[in-house]
């Protein structure tokens, strides 16, 4: 029986020997910052030109978190290639041949991968936050007011709950391009889309992300009735992850690698 601890060690090995995981990482951490920045300038600079009802509801803090929403994308692909990627070169036979405890190899793959995750989303989220506020001068939040540090936080736990989903779902799904063909398209078509749709997004708005992204928000945009809080929201994120998670266990259990 391997060591949990050699166990571990090997799965942060193989995450940061491997090159396009590191990438996929720093990438979401610059697009997040850079896109989150700019668009807060913009706001900066054009908040006299927004109608009144849009200046009583202007949310400083989710305003910083907009890049978020591109940045996502890379930690997609980070969640899928942390486990898909062993399947496509066949890697996953001698991963499972020296630790042939399955359940810990799991175990020890998602520590890992969430644990990197939730670094990187807690950096990214304190920097975009404060960047972002920076560029929105006299308009901006300040860590200490009422649900902003809240937000902040949720922003990297949001982070991390997608990334551990991608991984539960990409375990299930046993491959990089099947993952992504299907991860992608519905984070960036099928949510919101569905969640624009007036018959559907009572439903839709339950999904992972819609649900997740709701910590985000410090002030309640005009006409929301969502039924549940920033917390009920990461709650029910976080049952998505749980079921991913499980769902990916059980076909790592039960698949012959």
């Amino acid at each position: 029986m391997a060591a949990t601890s050699a166990v571990l060690q090997s799965e942060w090995t193989k995450i940061r020997s491997v090159r396009s995981t590191v990438w996929t990482l720093a990438l979401a951490f610059l697009v997040t910052v850079a896109l989150g920045a700019v668009i807060s300038l913009v706001f900066n600079n054009t908040f006299d030109s927004l109608s009144p009802t849009d200046r009583l509801t202007f949310d400083p803090t989710n305003t910083s978190f907009f890049g978020m929403t591109l940045g996502q994308l890379a930690l997609i692909v980070f969640g899928v290639l942390v486990i898909s990627s062993e399947y496509s070169t066949g890697m996953i036979r001698t991963s499972l041949a020296a630790v042939p405890q399955r359940g810990e190899f799991y175990l020890s793959k998602v520590t890992v991968a969430g644990v990197l995750a939730f670094v990187v989303g807690e950096a990214t989220a304190f920097i975009t936050f404060f960047l972002g506020q920076a560029l929105l001068g006299s308009h901006k939040a300040h860590i200490g007011d009422p649900g902003v540090l809240r937000a902040v936080f949720g922003a990297g736990l949001y982070m991390t709950l997608l990334v551990l989903f991608c991984v539960g779902a990409a375990t299930m799904l046993r491959s990089p391009m099947l993952g992504l063909g299907v991860l992608m398209p519905f984070f960036f078509l099928v949510s919101p889309i569905l969640t624009a749709v007036p018959k559907v997004k009572t439903v839709a708005r339950y999904f992972p992300d819609q649900a997740g992204r709701k910590i985000l928000e410090v002030v309640p945009s005009t006409g929301d009735h969502t039924p549940y809080g920033p917390w009920g929201g990461i709650l029910i994120m976080a049952a998505w992850v749980a079921a991913a998670l499980l769902g990916g266990y059980l076909v790592l259990r039960k698949r012959d690698a």
